[in-house]
């Protein structure tokens, strides 16, 4: 070898070694960036939105991000643990039991560390799961269709109708991301963390249980299968050990809410007591149908055609053969917002973490010609939910 090949030869070093977790991380970062950066403009366009009419209505713009509702209740309990309750003129009790602990915590422990209020930290938290939520949703959008659906799905939940919800200090963000990553984590079967990400959700929303329903279903339908080939219990049990591990985790996390109730009021119904006080108990759907019954016709057209439309993106679902985690996920969060008996105005809000009723539009925008036909409806749809927002927030009612 010549000196001229010695002096430009490039020098050695150690070969690569694997990927790091950290490395890992950083590359599907990249690979999410476009679905991010997609999620945060509907994002904030909603925002924008929403400023310039509150500005126009001479209204506090923050006000009701986090100073409203549900997110009251949230900064109470961070403040000063569960111990409010409301009277009703009706005599119904309104107990701060029924919200579920992890944002309020989440809330305080960003608040002692920044100088931000509880509010504010509420936001912070809401906005920061909002991101992780969409990357989340991404991620599995990629693992069953590919990046560019992926990046669609993740869009097409940032303008649901009541994303507005999103950008406010509710529990919608946070349950979304540990639900999103949750499913990522069976459908690679990652069973511990997906359990473990199971707990936090249960802690987080009461519809935690579709979540904990998704992964139990799964389990089952799996080592029956397996037992059925092989006619011998103890090598399935064996090879799946792991995942028999995370979903005895998965309920722990709500369980555990559930008897600190208990324990708290005395009564080992306690939980549910207080959600029927609340008027969110389990009813079957017939304050649905009362509801439909009573409005003018038109109106209940309208809501049936919509109920409709629902049942059509559930078929198209089937249709499409989604994983059995993804999809009896989706399934039992609709079912579980249209058989309770609680505020109708919030259903459309209950179900936004339904994101696998999504992909079927996806796929359809990306059977448009063209990047910019797909990119053109979204941008109306994003100026539609904003305006949407914009309307809801300045309005008298919860979301």
């Amino acid at each position: 070898m010549s000196d001229h090949q010695l002096r430009t030869r490039p020098p050695a070093g150690p070969a690569p070694g694997p990927a790091t977790p950290g490395s890992r991380a950083a590359v599907a970062l990249r690979a999410a960036a476009p679905a991010l950066a997609v999620y945060a403009a509907a994002r904030a366009l909603g925002l924008l939105a929403f400023r310039a009419a509150a500005s126009a209505a001479g209204k506090d713009p923050l006000g009701p991000l986090s100073g409203r509702w549900d997110s009251v209740w949230y900064q109470r309990i961070a403040e000063n643990g569960y111990r409010y309750t409301v009277t009703l003129p009706d005599g119904s009790v309104h107990s701060d039991l029924a919200f579920f602990p992890l944002l309020p915590a989440l809330e305080r422990a960003v608040s002692a560390v920044t100088p931000l209020t509880l509010g504010g930290a509420g936001l912070l938290v809401a906005w920061t799961a909002g991101l992780l939520a969409a990357w989340g949703i991404y991620a599995v959008g990629a693992h069953l269709r590919g990046r560019r659906t992926g990046v669609v799905l993740a869009a097409l939940w940032g303008v649901y109708p009541t994303a507005f919800v999103q950008s406010m200090a509710y529990t919608e963000t946070l349950f979304t991301a540990l639900a999103a990553w949750a499913l990522y984590a069976v459908l690679r079967g990652r069973w511990i963390v997906a359990g473990a990400l199971c707990v936090l959700a249960g802690l987080t929303r009461p519809t935690a249980a579709a979540l904990i329903a998704a992964l139990a279903i799964t389990a089952a339908v799996t080592l029956v299968r397996e037992y059925r080939d092989e006619r011998q219990a103890g090598p399935v049990l064996r090879r799946n050990a792991r995942m028999i591990v995370g979903v005895a985790l998965a309920p722990l996390g709500w369980l555990a809410y559930v008897v600190f109730v208990a324990v708290r009021e005395g009564g080992p119904f306690a939980y549910f007591d207080v959600q029927a006080q609340w008027g969110n108990n389990i009813d079957g759907g017939r304050a649905l149908a009362a509801f439909i019954a009573g409005l003018p016709w038109p109106a209940a057209l309208g809501l049936c055609a919509a109920l409709g439309l629902l049942g059509w993106l559930v078929a198209l679902c089937v249709r499409q053969r989604q994983p059995l985690p993804v999809l009896v996920y989706a399934l039992t969060i609709v079912v579980i917002s249209l058989i309770g008996a609680g505020y109708f105005g919030s259903r459309p809000r209950l179900m936004m973490p339904a994101f696998p009723l999504l992909l079927p539009p996806a796929v359809a925008l990306l059977r448009l010609r063209t990047t910019g036909r797909t990119a053109a409806v979204l941008a109306v749809l994003a100026c539609a939910s904003a305006a949407y927002g914009a309307w809801t927030l300045l309005g008298p009612g919860p979301p």
